[in-house]
């Protein structure tokens, strides 16, 4: 049996995650997404969950809380937000360098992106679930006759397995 899972809603729920993570990290010197931000902080956080919960939805659509037509405008909102806090810092970061939590949500967003188009091109991977087969043994296979290490022909036995009644080349001269 086989099962088929769209890859896309994973991509996109792992880097939805990567975000999350991103905010506690440092973006600006010693400051956290959480200490320089005033309202962006609030908006990645919401947005990254509600990707990860677009993502449960396109799993399992039991789950489905929101429809699949918000991706797109959910990835789109959290790319431009990344970008534009990169390009243009706030006044509390008071013109310190980019940190590492900056690029992990940046890179967080890209992957969220391109979760979002394999999900919306509906790119799937096929998993085999099922058992496999065990090898039956046949006495007629199983029994061969041992290689040699020369690479000389093996001599024939006495008791030939095909044809028994058949004297062997030696005996017939």
């Amino acid at each position: 049996m086989n099962r088929r899972f769209d890859i896309g809603p994973v991509v996109l729920a792992l880097g939805a995650l990567l975000v999350l993570v991103a905010l506690f990290l440092a973006w600006y010197g010693d400051f956290s997404a959480w200490d320089a931000f005033e309202v962006a902080d609030v908006l990645l956080a919401a947005l990254a969950v509600a990707a990860i919960v677009a993502a449960v939805g396109l799993l399992t659509p039991d789950a489905e809380y929101l429809d699949r037509r918000a991706v797109p405008w959910i990835v789109g909102a959290t790319v431009v937000l990344v970008a534009t806090q990169i390009l243009n810092p706030p006044p509390s970061a008071g013109g310190q360098d980019l940190e590492i939590g900056a690029w992990l949500a940046f890179a967080g967003a890209v992957v969220m992106a391109l979760g979002a188009v394999l999900s919306l091109s509906r790119v799937s991977f096929a998993v085999a679930v099922e058992g496999r087969d065990r090898r039956r043994r046949v006495a007629a296979v199983d029994h061969q006759p041992p290689p040699t290490e020369t690479g000389a022909p093996v001599a024939r036995s006495s008791t030939s397995l095909l044809h028994p009644e058949e004297p062997e080349a030696s005996e017939r001269s």
